[in-house]
């Protein structure tokens, strides 16, 4: 016998299967000031359109090449929804992508984000989005533009993902690019401002095991939450790095993140180069040591998996290094000497009192963490 097709004449609308149109044009206009208070030369950051345009002459540039980045914020995300902490994760989408240009000598221009959910709920969102305006602030971008996509079924209730894209300019040859790096350059590290956005499966694994209560004081530091202590958004460091690149006086820049201080200062380095970094050269952080003691994590494991304290890594010439330590402590960084370069392996070696770590490969084919 042959099937019937239902003769169920109802009319069914895209809000009965999970969308609301309506929803997505509120938060459009709520987010619109947000989006606009990011504008900057070469982009009135007005949204809407199909695109979003950028002038680069506007912004100065005479013969600029492009760099671009794209990156999420990982698990930390569900840190964030599990806790109600939406306010600074967007911060942290942009920190990763704006962090990866300043590596290569490039000015962030522009910022896009993706926000999927399975359900719309616009305060949420409003909230995600004005974090990622404000760490386009900092970093001096404009958002021009991003996609919010409303998934029934994809997403459990209240789950969300981020994803972001950023474009940067360096004028042609002024990018950095290691090559002037050689044995003798000084290593300076810049202060995290936590975890960061790496390893939050690990710290959300510790959390569960051991019960932690995060919504009490932290055990390190009783005048702040413990998920407040994880949950910090990542440090961006473009607004204090752009004047010493522009000056001529950093000669190649390492982001901290996914592989730790071994497998990402190498990336940076030219071959017959490596670094050799002290472990006992800056103080380790409480919430560092937390984690390890929680996790009786092997130094090395640490050394992989977190940023230990140190969120960027400068490679300057010997002669400019105090130079180099004093602006930055002008401008309120916490920096450290950290280590030097030698001649050797393309490779990165730590050194503390607590072990000898060493990493070396074809760093070139490393995939951007």
């Amino acid at each position: 016998m042959a099937a019937r097709m239902n003769s169920d004449k109802r009319s069914y609308t895209y809000e009965d299967a999970g969308v609301s149109i309506d929803a997505g044009n509120a938060l459009v206009k709520a987010i619109g000031p947000l989006v606009k208070a990011t504008a900057r030369p070469g982009a009135d950051s007005e949204i809407g359109g199909f695109g979003g345009f950028f002038d680069p002459k506007a912004a100065g540039y005479r013969d600029p090449l492009l760099v671009a980045a794209n990156d999420g914020v990982g698990t930390k995300v569900k840190l964030a929804i599990d806790y109600d902490r939406h306010d600074t994760i967007g911060q942290d989408l942009v920190a990763m992508c704006v962090n990866d240009l300043i590596v290569q000598g490039a000015e962030p221009l522009f910022f896009l984000d993706y926000f999927a959910t399975g359900k719309l709920e616009t305060g949420i969102a409003e909230r995600v989005v004005a974090s990622i305006a404000e760490g386009c602030k900092l970093a001096g971008c404009a958002l021009i533009g991003g996609e919010t996509a409303e998934m029934p079924g994809m997403y459990a209730a209240g789950d969300y993902d981020l994803a972001g894209f950023c474009v940067g300019a360096v004028e042609r040859g002024e990018q950095l690019t290691g090559e002037k790096v050689g044995a003798g350059h000084v290593l300076i590290g810049l202060a995290s401002s936590g975890v960061h956005s790496n390893g939050y499966s690990l710290v959300r694994r510790l959390a569960e095991d051991k019960g932690w209560k995060l919504d009490r004081p932290a055990p390190f530091d009783f005048e702040r939450l413990l998920i407040d202590t994880l949950i910090a958004p990542t440090r961006i460091y473009v607004a204090n790095l752009l004047p010493l690149i522009h000056a001529g006086r950093i000669d190649a820049l390492a982001h901290i993140t996914g592989g730790g201080l071994l497998e990402n200062i190498p990336r940076v380095l030219p071959n017959g180069c490596h670094a050799l970094v002290d472990a006992d050269s800056w103080p380790q952080t409480a919430l560092m040591g937390f984690l390890q003691g929680q996790g009786n994590i092997e130094p090395e494991e640490m050394a992989r998996t977190f940023n230990c304290g140190i969120g960027m890594v400068l490679a300057v010439a010997p002669g400019s290094a105090d130079e180099v330590l004093a602006e930055l402590a002008n401008f309120g960084e916490t920096a450290y000497r950290i280590g030097r370069i030698e001649s050797g392996a393309k490779g990165c070696t730590v050194r503390g009192s607590s072990g000898t770590w060493s990493a070396r490969g074809d760093w070139n084919a490393v995939h951007n963490a």
